[in-house]
């Protein structure tokens, strides 16, 4: 029997990928369900060419015109996107929207017990605990689809409780590394999008370029792993060769290497605990000739340090943290704040509010409602 996949943003970068998986799969899985954002001209292609007769759009005028073009189900809004999972009858959910609007979909996921393979970091960034109690309490797996957590994933996987003393998340340093604040000022959108190593999408992309995409991960390791702060780092290597390393208490270091390319942890998240072949080239490290590392800027790329200090600090700080983040990244990427504003404008709104303590959704929903109300005033004060 093939595995039923749900797949959330399949329009996006990881989505397209997803698919990509899939088709090569030989059967071993079948989607049965699709969501996007706004994209219904897609949505639907995906859909015909797959046989796939259930989609959910998060737009409802997308919606709207995507049911007069489609013979299937087509469902809208949050509702739509809990119908899509819960009735479904799949297997495994592939979580590939972005941002905090993705953890309806983890919630409603691992509320039906239904194992998650996670590309939204927000969901754990927002989610935190609240998220990982949900998993054990209904006994599903959450698998990670980032490099890096997919790394750590595989690495951990043989080792005993105990021998952990230290994890490594790398980090290509984005398009500005080695850069000053100074050389910072002028910016531009078009050279912020331009990832060295990766191809993602646009707020992502931005997020590697200010290092926020790094301490998310951060963040998210945190909560996937139950690993203290005081034990995870960050270096910077340049050649995305390396995406995790794990040191043991025995002095072991270990490390998980490939070329970058995303359908590798997909792979691993889809099929596991199977592994299948993935088109990719194996690592030659003679040509390569060498790797680097160094450590990250904090002065210069105050995100990492933010996401840090607000994970530290617990409660709705991350949820905060990660709305400012977005609100910030959006006015930048219209042109209304500099890319070093973004950093101004995260930092601001958690002086403002202070962390409160998480009991439920609902009070990460209106944590969530009030940094973006404090970011977007921020925002619209300060001059480009």
């Amino acid at each position: 029997m093939p595995r039923r996949v749900v797949i959330l943003g399949s329009t996006g970068s990881i989505g397209v990928q997803a698919l990509d998986v899939v088709d090569r799969s030989d059967g071993e899985l079948r989607v049965v369900g699709l969501s996007a954002g706004g994209s219904w001209e897609r949505l639907l292609e995906q859909a015909e060419r797959l046989g796939v007769r259930r989609v959910a759009l998060a737009d409802a005028g997308a919606a709207a015109r995507a049911r007069e073009a489609f013979d299937g189900e087509v469902l809208s809004g949050p509702d739509g996107l809990v119908s899509l999972i819960a009735e479904s009858d799949c297997d495994l959910v592939l979580n590939a929207i972005v941002g905090s609007a993705g953890l309806m979909g983890t919630v409603a996921a691992l509320g039906e017990g239904i194992d998650l393979a996670l590309a939204n970091k927000e969901s754990l960034v927002v989610g935190g605990d609240l998220v990982t109690q949900l998993a054990q309490a209904t006994g599903a797996s959450i698998i990670p689809v980032d490099s890096e957590h997919s790394a750590l994933h595989q690495l951990l996987a043989a080792e005993r409780p105990g021998a952990l003393q230290r994890m490594i998340l790398t980090a290509s340093g984005g398009p500005f590394r080695g850069r000053d604040a100074s050389r910072l000022r002028e910016v531009t959108v078009e050279q912020a999008l331009a990832h060295p190593t990766w191809s993602m999408g646009g707020k992502i992309t931005i997020d590697s370029a200010t290092l926020m995409n790094k301490g998310l991960e951060v963040i998210e390791a945190h909560h996937l792993f139950g690993v203290p702060y005081s034990e995870i780092d960050v270096v910077v290597h340049p050649q995305s060769i390396v995406h995790s390393l794990i040191q043991l208490c025995d002095g072991a270091t270990l490390a998980h290497l490939g070329y970058p390319d995303m359908r590798v942890p997909i792979s691993y998240a889809l099929h596991h605990p199977d592994r299948v072949d993935v088109p990719v080239a194996p690592l030659d490290l003679v040509s390569l000739g060498s790797l680097t590392f160094e450590a990250p800027d904090e002065g210069t790329f105050a995100c990492l340090r933010l996401a840090r200090e607000a994970g530290l600090a617990g409660g709705t700080a991350p949820c905060t943290l990660n709305a400012a983040n977005e609100v910030a990244v959006h006015a930048f990427l219209n042109g209304r704040l500099t890319f070093l504003q973004i950093a101004e404008v995260i930092e601001r709104t958690l002086e403002r509010l202070e962390p409160a303590s998480v009991h439920s959704f609902d009070s990460l929903a209106d944590a969530d409602a009030r940094a973006r109300r404090v970011a977007a005033e921020l925002a619209g004060s300060l001059r480009v």
